[in-house]
């Protein structure tokens, strides 16, 4: 954790200057913003039906097999979106979320690792792979392989607010400048780093942690003073984010809180707290410790929740909920029948169908989001940039890059709002390591679960997937087919072909990078062609 050392007199014209900026007092006395407290909490791997809040126009049994209460709380308060999309894997959603520049423009289309290590792709036969950015997001020039931009939580900070990051980062490859979130506009950094899936949720077992004083893989780094202690990570992260947000008024000042949860990504272990009661239910042990991590992760909204209640907050803090990509389907070390974890949709995380990119997304913007409402508006992760700078008020900020997003502040506005000519378009000109050599386990072809190297568009109902190693696209109505089931090239080719050719404009436009064919040397486009 970043630490803060300060004089008396420094807090004192700290506050003196903060609350000019940022507060005034209103007839009561109590401090009242111009600009609204945010919250953005995400969640790692959790599927589109992993809660007890339907995002279907059903309820299904998965949200009767989970217990959110915390997350129907906020859904009751605000606005939930049925058909928000990010990334297949983590770390393009989230320098996405932080750019606002879609993953074929940044380049970071694979998960990130370690700084001395190839990329992470598993070789694919008969196809070369680009030079991605697989060193992530970086907030400086000239780091090999990265992204160059402008973090969203430095353009926060440089407008009045307290930026806060709890919990996992992963938006570049250890040890360079980007893995530390405190060099990505953020005032304090806790727990966060070049970590993807935590070694251990446990304090007794120290977060993972096994050389004091030294560096190990998938260890959480920062929360030192619960090693040895029965706790959870997830309770660990929210006992630490509430001592940010108590800085965050003692400074007087409006906060951004990103809380990101290393929940519920594997590797999986019981949360005493939860657990005995979904084994009692009937659960498998698998599933028994996936469902505790995710009521872990619905008990620590809730704490937030009622920290914002308990200091009367709540009427000007934005409450933002989102997952960066879909739920893992892969056994072990899940459960079950593989691949069937996001039902109706298909498949899970690496996948592009809808299990592997569809998640489940809340806002609650007081007085603007409507309470208990719903929108099927379809939006993409790298909304949220511009969508969280307009809700601040920031209007001329300065960036680096390029941004793709929109925001979707017309939709919060107007939940009935209905945009069907944007283009969604995901790039993945990569081969996901897990899911390919689960595939060969399964003894599957990994496109059967939507795996591979692969490009993707959504307008309207319509989307369309095409697969490099295949050399052929799929077509879907999402809404007549939400699981796709029934690939429609062959009835409706022209339908096919368009966007194909919009695809392929789209990803030249944003400088995307393309897989090549061995065999021809040739680059590899989505409408079938080669250069």
């Amino acid at each position: 954790m970043k630490k803060i050392c300060v004089s008396f007199g420094m807090i004192i014209s700290l506050v003196l200057l903060t609350s000019t900026v940022s507060a005034q007092k209103n007839t009561k006395g109590k401090p009242h913003y111009r600009q609204p407290n945010i919250i953005f909490f995400l969640v790692d791997d959790m599927g589109w039906q992993d809660c007890s809040v339907p995002f279907y126009k059903d309820s299904t049994k998965l949200n009767k097999k989970y217990h959110t209460p915390n997350m129907e709380r906020l859904a009751a308060m605000g606005v939930k979106f049925t058909q928000a999309y990010a990334n297949c894997v983590c770390t393009p959603s989230r320098v996405s979320l932080q750019t606002g520049m879609n993953a074929a423009r940044h380049r970071v289309t694979n998960w990130t690792f370690f700084y001395e290590n190839h990329p992470t792709d598993e070789p694919y036969p008969g196809i070369q792979f680009p030079e991605w950015n697989y060193n992530g997001l970086s907030p400086v020039p000239d780091t090999p392989h990265t992204v160059y931009a402008t973090p969203i939580a430095e353009i926060l900070r440089e407008n009045g607010y307290y930026t806060i990051h709890v919990g996992k980062s992963h938006m570049a490859s250890f040890p360079t400048p980007g893995a530390d979130p405190s060099n990505l506009g953020y005032d304090i950094n806790i727990a966060g780093s070049a970590v993807g899936g935590p070694k251990s949720y446990l304090g007794k077992e120290n977060f993972g942690n096994t050389d004091k004083g030294g560096y190990t893989p998938a260890a959480i780094p920062g929360l030192e003073m619960y090693h040895g202690k029965d706790i959870f990570l997830s309770e660990a992260l929210t006992l630490e984010a509430k001592k940010a947000l108590d800085n965050a008024r003692y400074l007087n000042r409006p906060f951004y809180l990103y809380m990101s949860h290393y929940a519920v990504h594997a590797q999986y272990k019981a949360d005493d707290r939860f657990y005995q009661h979904y084994l009692d239910e009937g659960l498998s042990v698998q599933e028994a410790m996936y469902a505790a991590l995710l009521q872990g992760m619905d008990k620590s909204l809730g704490d937030l929740m009622d920290y914002l209640q308990q200091h009367d907050m709540m009427n000007n803090t934005i409450i933002i909920f989102m997952s960066d990509n879909g739920g893992l389907t892969l056994v072990p070390p899940r459960g079950n029948k593989p691949f069937t974890h996001n039902l109706p949709l298909k498949a899970g995380k690496g996948s592009a169908y809808e299990g592997g990119i569809r998640e489940p997304m809340m806002v609650y913007w007081p007085g603007v989001t409507r309470p208990n409402t719903t929108n099927d508006q379809y939006v993409i992760i790298e909304d949220f940039f511009p969508t969280i700078l307009q809700m601040a008020g920031i209007k001329n900020y300065q960036a680096i890059q390029k941004v793709d997003g929109i925001s979707l502040v017309p939709f919060l506005k107007n939940p009935g709002r209905s945009d069907t000519t944007r283009p969604l378009v995901w790039h993945f000109p990569n081969n996901w390591q897990e899911g390919a050599q689960r595939s060969k386990q399964y003894g599957i072809v990994p496109e059967s679960e939507g795996m591979g190297p692969y490009s993707a568009i959504r307008k309207g109902d319509w989307k369309l997937i095409y697969f490099y190693g295949l050399h052929q696209p799929e077509l879907y109505n999402l809404k007549d087919d939400i699981g796709e089931h029934h690939n429609l090239v062959s009835q409706f080719p022209q339908k096919a072909k368009a966007l194909a050719a919009e695809l392929t404009e789209l990803l030249i436009h944003e400088n995307a990078q393309f897989p090549v064919d061995e065999k021809s040397g040739k680059i590899m486009y989505p409408n079938g062609q080669e250069q």
